[in-house]
């Protein structure tokens, strides 16, 4: 799973817009925590802290703890607001984890053993369908990212859900159907001489 991280933070005494926005100008963000059946707590982070914590490039699928007044509370991103211009982070929504959570994610996709696939090695294309997969997994067991074997898959050949091996305690958040991930395509010559010699045959 992605690394924890964590952020220390202080009760946002007073609410609205104004507060808010004296809160920014203080290079400060406001946020707020919801979650498990508890009352939500306003309070802010610092900006400099958030922004490092967003370039790590998991954040969203991070756990974060956050330390408010000496109480550490694990949480789970589910919303960061930016500024349309600044493009700076002016509001965040954490969920807070209950003790077993599950939690739903999007979680990116990887393959392997592409020198193992026939349609491959014989210059097909890997047109990739889905670059993340939903995921309902144990909030402290978040794949960093879902490794897809594409050994044996030849030309016109599509990868499935149902041919990923999941880690454990993760399933496909999408039960209704077996969804394409990737097909393998023949290049663009290789369509073309098809055709070429299924002209001839007739």
């Amino acid at each position: 799973m992605s690394d924890l991280l964590t952020l220390s933070a202080e009760p946002r005494e007073r609410a609205g817009k104004g507060a808010s926005r004296a809160l920014r100008r203080e290079g400060r963000v406001p946020a707020v925590i919801y979650g498990d059946n508890k009352e939500p707590e306003t309070i802010h982070v610092e900006e400099k802290a958030l922004i490092k914590a967003l370039m790590t490039g998991h954040f969203g699928n991070s756990i974060v703890e956050i330390t408010v007044g000496g109480a550490v509370t694990r949480t789970l991103p589910k919303d960061v607001a930016f500024h349309p211009v600044s493009d700076r982070p002016i509001h965040v929504d954490f969920m807070r984890l209950g003790k077993d959570s599950t939690i739903h994610v999007e979680v990116p996709v990887s393959f392997i053993n592409e020198e193992a696939s026939p349609g491959l090695k014989r210059g097909g294309v890997l047109n990739i369908v889905r670059h993340e997969l939903e995921l309902v997994c144990a909030a402290d067991k978040i794949p960093d990212e879902i490794a897809i074997d594409v050994s044996g898959f030849d030309v016109g050949d599509s990868i499935h859900i149902s041919h990923v091996k999941l880690p454990d305690g993760a399933k496909s958040a999408i039960t209704d159907r077996d969804f394409t991930i990737a097909t393998i395509v023949a290049p663009s010559g290789m369509r073309s001489a098809e055709g070429d010699n299924s002209k001839t045959d007739a």
